[in-house]
């Protein structure tokens, strides 16, 4: 869906009080707010207050809660206001359904993939942050966006950074590209440390300001699996050609290599406006106020292998990648259930990857995902599994 010519750009935000959903509308509201841009619907959980907040101030369309139970509280924050409000799933549907020309999908998990898939559908320019769409329904996924027609525009900082360095006209030459890893808050942390830390200590990530599900993903490294597992969709490479570095400081954030021996790479500060900001000007570049690099002080850029003895998730997206079908989708299942269970202190942090792994073993079979309704089925019986294996283990 083209933005209309001398209109302002309608904008939807699914995921709009998280991490990502707030950078989005600082990011617009540098790029000249209310002039340059329609906000069209705002989405949400728990957080009502901020919720009504950013509906208010960006002049929202609609506001959304995933939360059922919190409708009343949204609708009395929005009163008088004019902005419609909605709940649950289908209020989710209803605002990646508006007259959006693009959408910022950042709704955490397998939540997200309905309201993204519906836009995607409809032909709007989908901003992806949410990995579940390509992990658990890849191949669907692109197909809906071929179909309807926009562009799918990654955001996440790896992702973003291959596709700015990426050039479109050399893709036959892609050797391999390169995702790289702070190595979280344990990289150099024993197996026996690893074993009894807190939610509260694996969620303090050393470089990047992010979410408590996704910091928690990145210290055990399962959210450089499912990044593995998305770029696979994203840019059409084969498991092999996909590669994984540890760089502690985080200021490469990805490249590409090419036939020739070439390697590109796209560096900047760890700022999430970045590739937001170029998710959202894209083909052109903005002009925000992010940190510089200056390489005098930079000094030294370091590199290593991943432990894959220490962080199995590596591993156990290569396995995925390879067995194809509804592997992504049992393989995230599987840890978001295992996560939910460490966030509530019901297991280990190590545990999470060996649930992940026996959900694997047990689910080797399942067909390929023909419908999204295979998709969500693969994702239920994964949940199910770890659920009952949970319960076992506690």
């Amino acid at each position: 869906m083209a933005p209309r010519e001398n209109a302002k750009r309608r904008l939807t935000i699914l995921g709009s009080t998280g991490s990502i959903g707030t950078n989005t509308l600082d990011v617009v509201e540098r790029l000249g707010g209310r002039d340059a841009f329609e906000i069209v619907a705002l989405t949400g959980n728990g957080n009502i207050p901020l919720l009504a907040r950013q509906a208010i101030a960006h002049g929202a369309e609609l506001a959304v809660t995933a939360d059922d139970s919190q409708y009343a509280s949204l609708k009395a924050a929005l009163a008088g206001t004019g902005i419609a409000a909605a709940s649950g799933r289908s209020g989710l549907i209803e605002a990646a359904e508006r007259d959006a020309d693009w959408v910022m999908a950042a709704i955490v998990g397998n939540a997200g993939l309905a309201p993204t898939l519906a836009a995607a559908s409809r032909g709007a320019d989908i901003a992806l942050a949410n990995k579940e769409c390509l992990v658990s329904a890849g191949s669907l996924f692109i197909e809906a966006v071929k179909k309807g027609g926009g562009r799918l525009l990654p955001v996440d900082s790896e992702h973003n950074a291959i596709f700015q360095v990426l050039e479109e006209h050399q893709r036959h030459a892609v050797e391999r590209i390169i995702l790289t890893a702070s190595g979280g808050p344990f990289r150099t942390k024993s197996l026996d440390e690893m074993r009894h830390v807190t939610a509260d200590v694996a969620r303090a990530h050393p470089n990047w300001s992010m979410g408590l599900k996704i910091s928690i993903d990145s210290a055990s490294m399962f959210n450089k699996a499912l990044e593995m597992i998305e770029a696979k969709h994203l840019f059409g490479l084969k498991p092999e050609q996909i590669e994984v570095i540890v760089h502690p400081q985080s200021v490469i954030h990805s490249m590409v290599g090419y036939t020739d021996g070439s390697v590109l790479a796209q560096l900047g500060c760890p700022d999430m406006r970045t590739a937001i900001g170029y998710a959202l000007s894209y083909p052109s570049r903005c002009d925000l106020p992010i940190e510089r690099l200056d390489f005098a002080k930079l000094s030294r850029l370091d590199f290593e292998a991943p432990d894959e003895v220490r962080f199995p998730a590596i591993r156990l997206a290569r396995r995925a990648m390879e067995e194809g079908g509804v592997q992504g989708a049992v393989l995230n299942g599987a840890k978001e259930t295992a996560l939910e269970a460490f966030i509530a202190g019901n297991t280990g942090f190590l545990a999470m990857a060996e649930i992940v792994e026996q959900v694997m073993d047990r689910l080797s079979d399942l067909p390929a995902a023909v419908t999204m309704d295979d998709v969500f089925a693969a994702d239920e019986k994964a949940r199910q599994l770890a659920a009952g294996l949970l319960q076992q283990l506690a």
